[in-house]
């Protein structure tokens, strides 16, 4: 599982996620991605491509740290998992 780290301010609204193209092997494209957050940020939206994935967030308390996974499965029935770690300060 490897964790990408962002610094986010708790009023902001951001997108976060991954782009999973040099994971995948030739052919090989997204079919699900789920996405689990901590207690305490608010998941807005979530999307995906045949390769990419996403997430917007908002809130969150100062001095805080979360964390979002994403859990993805391929059509070729491979399934793997990353997470966002995303500090909330004031910025």
């Amino acid at each position: 599982m490897s964790v990408e780290s962002y610094l986010k301010d708790p009023d902001a609204v951001l997108d976060f996620g991954f782009d999973w193209t040099n994971w995948l092997v030739t052919a090989e494209t997204i079919v699900t991605s789920t996405w689990t957050v901590d207690t305490g940020i608010t998941e807005n939206i979530n999307a995906k491509t045949t390769v990419k994935t996403s997430i917007w967030l908002s809130g969150g308390t100062v001095g805080t740290t979360y964390h979002a996974t994403n859990k993805i499965v391929t059509n070729q029935g491979r399934t793997d998992e990353r997470t966002l770690s995303i500090r909330v300060r004031n910025r």
